[in-house]
């Protein structure tokens, strides 16, 4: 019989007090929301959860993408009705049936069956796992054809991944979006946005509210949050980027800093189309460069820089003859 309802009932087959089975997090989200994902591709259109006020939250949270009602009124026309904790476990290649579900230590243990499960799915959908044994991907996350999720992926939350894309090794993505063509090599990216064919990596940190243009070069040791960058923007190596709103062909030197935050307030920058920011270049925000600027390597910008102008802020260099000698002396040494 095909159902359009479901009545699933939490609370059965819990210890009072504790958080039902169904709530308790298998690769990085409920086994509830697996359920539902299961019982949606088999045609169930509405979701109807049965749980304690104290878990009420969690609940919503788990099924919240599949328009479910929590402790709402009763559902109408043929409800499939689960009133134990089950967990959708292949029992086959393709298809997946719902099996009772005893205690955490079950839980526990069906973790590799179920890591195969979905990583069988995307590859039937043209994805290539290099070491399946040593990838992990949340139920929920969706990867386009032609990707690549190199050893040591995981892949969390509400993300979603282009095709031909080349994911890790050892990259986190979490609650993000993925351009087509874009690599992620040795990084996280939580909570933000990546367009087409950009590199970000190695050793990348993107936190959330970032958005990466398309043809961006994010590299190692960066770290980012709550920024948008322009398209073809390069930040290369050993630099941090906050609160900052940057252009697009924006060229980062080597170890340039947005200082935001004073110890009270954060503020913003704002960076113009074909800046090239030197060398240690610090910008004091709020402060914004026009398009075309320069900054000179080792300066800390504390005004504006008008569009197509260098801004030096830095002292002229000053030789003192003989004073490294004289220190040595000092301590005794030659």
């Amino acid at each position: 019989m095909a159902y359009h309802t479901a009545l699933l009932d939490l609370r059965n087959g819990c210890v009072s007090g504790e958080k039902p089975l169904m709530l308790r997090a298998l690769l990085f989200c409920p086994v509830l929301t697996w359920v539902c994902q299961e019982l949606k591709e088999r045609g169930v259109e509405r979701f109807f959860v049965v749980c304690d006020r104290e878990w009420q939250s969690e609940a919503e949270k788990a099924v919240a993408a599949f328009d479910a009602v929590v402790n709402g009124e009763g559902p109408e026309g043929e409800t499939l009705v689960i009133d134990a904790p089950v967990l959708p476990i292949p029992s086959d290649e393709t298809t997946c049936g719902l099996t009772p579900l005893e205690s955490a230590e079950a839980l526990a243990a069906v973790v590799p069956v179920c890591r195969e499960f979905v990583l069988k799915k995307l590859m039937s959908g043209g994805v290539t796992v290099m070491d399946p044994s040593n990838t992990y991907v949340d139920p929920t996350c969706t990867v386009g054809a032609g990707t690549v999720l190199l050893p040591g992926t995981i892949l969390r939350g509400n993300t979603h991944i282009a095709g031909n894309c080349e994911i890790g090794p050892n990259s986190m993505i979490r609650d993000s979006v993925i351009g087509e063509g874009t690599t992620v090599n040795a990084s996280q990216v939580n909570e933000s946005t990546v367009g087409c064919h950009t590199t970000v990596g190695p050793f990348t940190y993107v936190r959330p509210n970032c958005t990466i243009g398309d043809h961006c070069r994010v590299g190692d040791f960066v770290e980012m949050k709550n920024s948008v960058i322009g398209e073809g923007t390069k930040i290369s190596h050993l630099t941090y980027v906050g609160d900052s709103d940057v252009g697009k062909r924006v060229n980062f030197g080597c170890g340039t800093v947005t200082t935001n935050y004073d110890g009270n307030k954060k503020y913003r920058c704002t960076i113009g189309d074909d800046v090239f920011l030197g060398c240690n270049t610090n910008l004091i925000a709020p402060v914004a460069l026009g398009d075309g600027s320069y900054t000179a390597a080792g300066s800390t910008i504390t005004e504006d820089v008008p569009a197509d102008a260098l801004g030096i802020a830095r002292t002229r260099q000053t030789n003192k003859t003989g004073w490294a000698a004289r220190f040595r002396r000092s301590w005794g040494k030659k």
